[in-house]
Order: C-alpha cells, then structure tokens, then sequence
C-alpha cells in the first residue's frame, strides 16, 4: 500500500519547468544573429528550424565539434565532420539545425538532404564550407526537404535574423522535439585583464541520453577568439564533465552533436592553448557545459527527479566516473528512486558490477554510501553503508522523507584515493514508458 501511494503521489506531481528553468532575458555574444521558422515537419505546426550565423568580419570565425560514438552515425554527423576535417575548423560561419526528422538510417539520400541544407545557407552566407547541419527527431525517415529548403529560403530572403532574447530563444524552441522546455543558458564572464565575453548555448534532449555521449544536440557560442585547436581541445574537455555525464534512460542516439563556434568579435589576441587565459576559459566553459548539461536530465521524459551521484576518494578519476556512470544508468536504482525506496543493495550491485580500470580502486571494506538531502534540511544524510558495513536499521520515515526531494543526491566515498567524479541522472518513472511507447504518434 506505502509503495502504491508514493507511486500516486509521483505521478500527480507536477513542476512548471518552463517557468521554473526558461529565463526571461539574457545575454549574447557580439557579432551574430539567429531565425527559426516553422517549416511545416512537425505534425503541430511548431518550430522545427533554425540558423545560427556569424555577421562579425573582423577575424575568420573557428569552430569545433564532438559527436556520437554510436557506430550507425546520422547523415547530419557524417557531413558536419567532413566539413570539419576539410576547414580544420576554421571559417565556419553557420550551423542549421532542423527537428522532427533526424535524417538516421537514410543511406545515400540522407547525405545528399544534409548536403543540400549546407549548400542552401553556403549560398546565402556566399560563403564555401561554412556551415554545419545537424538534425534530431524521429530515425529511418528521409527529410522532407521541399519544405525545409523552402524555410531556409524564406528565413534568408525574409531577412528573419535578430540578435534579441526572443530570436535566441526561438531557435531553443525550434529543435526541440519530446523536450517539455527549450533550454538556453547565456552568461558573461570577465578576463583577467577585465575584458567581458559572452557563452550562450542552447540543447535539446529528454529521452535517448546516455553517456557518452548523452542524446541531444547542443551549441556553445561565444564572442572570444579561440584558436581552432584549442577550441576543439577545450569542447572535448568541457563534454567530459558535463554532456558525458548525463544519463536518463541508457539509450545512445545516432545523432548527438555538441558543437561550438567562436568568432572572436571580442578584440583580443587569439587564444591558443599556451595562452596564459586558456585555463580559466577552459573552466569557465566546462562550468557553463555543465549547467547546460544539466537541463537536459531535469528534462528527463517523464522525470520526477534529479540525482547528483558524487563518486568521492576514488584511486583514479577513471574508476570514479565509471562508477558514477553505472549507478546513473541502472534501471533498478532508477526505479528505486521513482517509488521513493531506499534499496541501497541496488546501488552497491551496480557500484559492485562497474568493469573498473584498476580493481583496487574498490575496497569494499572502505565504501560508505549515503543519501543526501539538497534542501538544506537538518539532519541532511542517510548513511547506508559505512565502512564496508550495511546499516540494517534504517529509519525508512527519514528514508521516505529525503527520496521524496524533486533534487537528491547519492553520495559514494571510496576511500582508496583522491580523486572524485559526478554525474547527474534522474529516476524512470510509467510516464517515461508512455511517451516513448508512441513516440512516431
């Protein structure tokens, strides 16, 4: 009956998302301009495309990227990396993105589609291997490219660009497809010489996120000057801790994309990775990935929770991560955390089955295992392991109590090292099943 209420009270839960994590204004980098349309693919009539250009000439604009891993790569990736690989990053000047069709699966055709979409706006912006195209939506149908070619036409001949917050926020809404809200961070960050820059980026993604990387597609803009292989080097490093560590549902997409473009409106000189600036933009960047990142598991289809799993004191960083990365896509402690049950032997079978780097990493005689409250409620810690000792009477009120929290945090201390991972997850929950058991619907 306890395990039936807290199901029901899960699923009357309801958050304004949109309200709660859209901002009402922002902040963007100098030098470009966004427009999205509503082409006509989504079956709703919604925004389904948007463009991204560089109008600043002051300096040749660089971009980098960081795609799936999984081995049947969309068209979208295939010709964004070759135009990647051609340009060594430099000069790309667009990026055109459309949903409700994720141009997957479509052999010889889909790359043709995906290439017409990169000519269409290489023609406008009169400029060879500027663009980049990515699409995200349903997988194994071909683009309907009458209308997409007739939007970007129309955004183009319209003149539809602006550099406002709703234009910006438009271009969130137009890749969307399951999303329940279109994410958008923007930030200004000053250098040591007190010069401000601008970070805005956009992603979509609630369902297919898994690590490595997650689902979605994202973009990261800024106004600095980065070298090209800096900035690649910076995206990588900042996806390690931010887009690699989400996980919702373990699933893998075909056509995850994370993307930046620098166009170095900002006059300074050109960050390189020897710049005495490098690091603190690095930071700044992966601190910002993160908080983006971050949106995509609050997005989570059919979420009732956010989960921090904070792997501490580890041997290396390698074992932590992929400790933290097992507990975030076990479908048992997700289901634990849907149902408000604190199951702690699921935690410790999926800490105990993590294919580890170095088996001293884990001594199970050293791992306590906790969870804590993010509310700043007194006492805020449930200890379930300590010191390799599982602790047999837990007060399941308090136990009921924390795992109630909308925000919740597992937290695991190793004690073989010092070196510390994070991940961010959510629980599983009928909702979940509901949207992705009639998804092309």
């Amino acid at each position: 009956m306890r395990s039936s209420l807290r199901l029901l009270n899960n699923a009357s839960k309801v958050i304004d998302k949109y309200s709660l994590y859209v901002p009402k204004d922002g902040v963007f980098p100098k030098g470009f301009q966004v427009a999205s349309t509503a082409t006509g693919v989504k079956k709703n009539g919604s925004l389904d495309l948007g463009i991204i250009k560089n109008i600043n000439t002051s300096r040749p604009s660089n971009a980098a990227a960081v795609f799936t891993t999984n081995k049947f790569k969309a068209a979208p990736v295939l010709v964004s990396k070759k135009v990647l690989e051609v340009t060594s990053g430099k000069g790309i000047n667009a990026i055109v993105i459309n949903s409700g069709c994720a141009n997957a699966v479509t052999g010889d055709v889909g790359l043709k589609d995906a290439n017409e979409m990169i000519n269409l706006v290489n023609e406008n912006m009169k400029n060879k291997d500027s663009t980049l195209v990515m699409s995200t939506g349903v997988i194994g149908q071909r683009l309907q490219m009458d209308k997409i070619s007739k939007g970007i036409k129309d955004i183009f001949s319209q003149d539809k660009f602006g550099d406002d917050f709703n234009s910006w926020l438009n271009v969130a809404k137009s890749i969307c497809t399951t999303d329940t809200f279109p994410k958008i961070v923007s930030s200004k960050f000053k250098l040591p010489d007190g010069k401000e820059y601008t970070l805005t980026g956009m992603a979509k993604g609630a369902g297919m996120i898994c690590p490595n990387m997650a689902t979605l597609l994202g973009y990261i803009i800024t106004d600095l000057p980065i070298e090209s292989k800096a900035l690649q080097q910076m995206l990588r490093y900042a996806t390690n801790r931010s887009f690699n560590c989400i996980s919702v549902d373990g699933d893998m997409s075909t056509n995850d994309t994370i993307s930046m473009i620098a166009n170095g409106a900002i006059d300074i000189p050109e960050i390189t990775i020897s710049s005495a600036e490098y690091q603190q933009i690095q930071s700044q960047v992966t601190a910002f990935a993160q908080q983006l990142a971050q949106l995509v598991v609050r997005d989570g289809e059919g979420s009732t929770k956010f989960v921090t799993i904070n792997v501490n004191n580890s041997l290396n960083f390698e074992d932590a991560n992929k400790i933290a990365k097992t507990i975030s896509n076990s479908m048992l402690v997700k289901t634990a955390l849907y149902g408000q049950d604190a199951n702690w032997g699921r935690i410790l079978c999926a800490i105990g089955y993590t294919e580890l780097t170095d088996l001293k990493s884990l001594d199970i005689n050293k791992i306590n295992v906790s969870f804590v409250a993010t509310d700043n409620s007194e006492p805020n810690e449930l200890k379930l392991i300590v010191n390799g000792v599982p602790q047999l009477d837990i007060d399941e009120t308090f136990a009921s109590k924390l795992l109630s929290l909308d925000d919740l945090e597992i937290s695991i201390n190793l004690g073989t090292g010092k070196e510390t991972a994070k991940f961010w997850t959510c629980d599983l929950s009928h909702e979940y099943v509901t949207i992705n058991g009639d998804y092309r619907s």
